[in-house]
């Protein structure tokens, strides 16, 4: 059985937190308020980031869509891509951001990955409505569930943040940075440490070689 590769969006694969940049945009009132909140497990992001999306006027959709256009990718995405592809192994983007954001900065990369799981937004009301198909009992989009939808052995996950939490406890191989690191530690919970996608694909190619 071929392993699979369960991947973040916001702050891994793009060189920022975009979704969080674009939350402080386009809902700074809420995001102010909340997302200190969510860092520090006060509110769940199941709560928090539903709170902040539907306080975002409809209108805003198309600037959303600007935003994310504007938006740079963590180097080394296309030759991990090529690499997984090379052995088999398919490459799942999970986000509990919002799909059009993931979409628009992959690009012609959306062809390439196995799966993009993120949370959908609706336009015909005043303000976004959140829908998301894999809602879980504290997040927007839960990834273990969605880590459940395949059968590849192991499962591998690559992130930067507490959206990033379950998922990284459920994988049994953790690429962490950032925030997901300092999480993972109080967990004692092993982990990966990774810059850019280069360092997941020269890793990988050593595990996999040995």
């Amino acid at each position: 059985m071929k392993p699979v590769v369960f991947c973040d969006f916001d702050g891994t694969i793009t060189a920022e937190e975009t979704f969080v940049a674009m939350l402080k945009q386009f809902a700074p009132e809420a995001a102010e308020e909340i997302i200190p909140k969510l860092y520090t497990h006060e509110i769940s992001l199941r709560s928090g980031v539903r709170r902040m999306l539907e306080s975002i006027p409809s209108r805003a959709y198309g600037e959303i869509i600007e935003f994310s256009k504007t938006k740079e990718m963590r180097p080394g995405l296309v030759e991990l891509i090529d690499f997984l592809d090379s052995q088999g192994v398919p490459l799942v983007v999970v986000s509990g951001g919002i799909r059009i954001m993931v979409e628009t900065v992959l690009g012609e990369l959306v062809n390439r990955v196995a799966g993009i799981y993120a949370v959908d937004v609706e336009t015909d009301g005043p303000n976004l409505r959140v829908y998301s198909e894999f809602e879980g009992d504290t997040e927007l989009l839960a990834k273990v569930r969605v880590m459940e939808l395949y059968k590849g052995d192991p499962k591998i996950a690559i992130g930067d943040s507490v959206t990033d939490l379950n998922m990284a406890i459920a994988a049994p191989v953790v690429f962490a940075r950032d925030r997901l690191s300092e999480y993972l530690d109080k967990q004692k919970k092993p982990y990966i440490a990774w810059t850019d996608f280069l360092d997941i694909r020269d890793r990988l190619r050593e595990i996999w070689n040995a």
